[in-house]
């Protein structure tokens, strides 16, 4: 098989890590300057998706006995659907776009490009999971196993808005480092089914060990304010749902900016650049 004029490669190669960078950089690119249609409906395709993940993840833990740490991992392979299906399929994730940092410091894209996307992005992904929690609970999918299903999105969603600032900040870091290395690694993958292996490691990873990502809280935090029977007395309020929300996303954004989008450009691009500078 041929990727380019001259170059063939079979479907067990990657593409390197500075490769990776520019076709990262040139995604980027492009998803700045795509339309505010375009980019709203991917928004809300990606903010759907994630609620799939988010739902199936659900389903999976509730009633499972088999202890935490399989029942995590089993949830985290779940919820991999998510990101799976925004890769794949096409979307636009604000997670997972913290990596066009690396169009912004390469000067290829502008600030103003770069917080117009990240901010239609953010909000598209909170109308398609919120959207999908609604259609959930009115399905009745929540009732199955005798409500257990609904017991169980209470509890996560009740666990999420307790936690204090600084635990949730460094949530937000921790989780949206590995997405981003989910995604530079499906990056690096020439075929569907190494875009899904890529994607399965990190994400269930991130699941498996708590951490948090702020477009899955769009969807589990409203869907249980809607479940709950208290959800005052649960702390499920507007307030402890933004409470929850914002350090989340301030650490989902030094995660995958900082961490990986910021260390990659100084490594793979101006490091290589300065390298093959006379």
């Amino acid at each position: 098989m041929a990727d380019g004029p001259g170059k063939a490669f079979t479907l067990l190669d990657a593409y390197a890590p500075v490769e990776v960078a520019r076709r990262v950089e040139s995604a980027g690119v492009a998803k700045a300057a795509l339309g505010i249609v375009p980019t709203m409906a991917l928004g809300a395709l990606a903010g759907a998706f994630i609620a799939f993940g988010s739902l199936f993840f659900l389903v999976a833990i509730t009633q499972s006995g088999l202890g935490y740490g399989i029942e995590r991992l089993i949830g985290g392979v779940c919820f991999s659907l998510g990101l799976v299906l925004v890769v794949v399929a096409g979307a636009e994730l604000f997670t997972g776009n913290n990596l066009i940092v690396i169009a912004w410091a390469d000067r290829k894209i502008s600030l103003k490009r770069l917080m117009r996307n990240w901010g239609l992005v953010y909000v598209a992904n909170f109308v398609g999971a919120v959207l999908i929690a609604v259609m959930v609970v009115l399905s009745g999918t929540l009732d199955t196993a005798d409500g257990a299903v609904a017991d169980t999105a209470t509890r996560i969603a009740t666990a999420k808005v307790a936690l204090p600032f600084t635990e949730a900040f460094f949530r937000g870091v921790l989780c949206n480092a590995l997405v981003c290395l989910a995604v530079w690694l499906a990056m690096a993958a020439h075929a569907v089914s190494g875009k899904i292996l890529a994607i399965l490691f990190p994400i269930t990873a991130f699941v498996a060990m708590g951490f948090e990502h702020s477009v899955a809280n769009m969807f589990l935090i409203p869907l249980g304010m809607l479940v709950s029977t208290d959800p005052v007395a649960a702390g499920l309020t507007v307030g402890g749902f933004v409470a929850n929300l914002v350090p989340v996303t301030l650490g989902n954004i030094v995660g995958g900016s900082v961490f990986v989008a910021l260390v990659y450009y100084v490594i793979y691009v101006r490091g290589v650049r300065s390298q093959d500078t006379p």
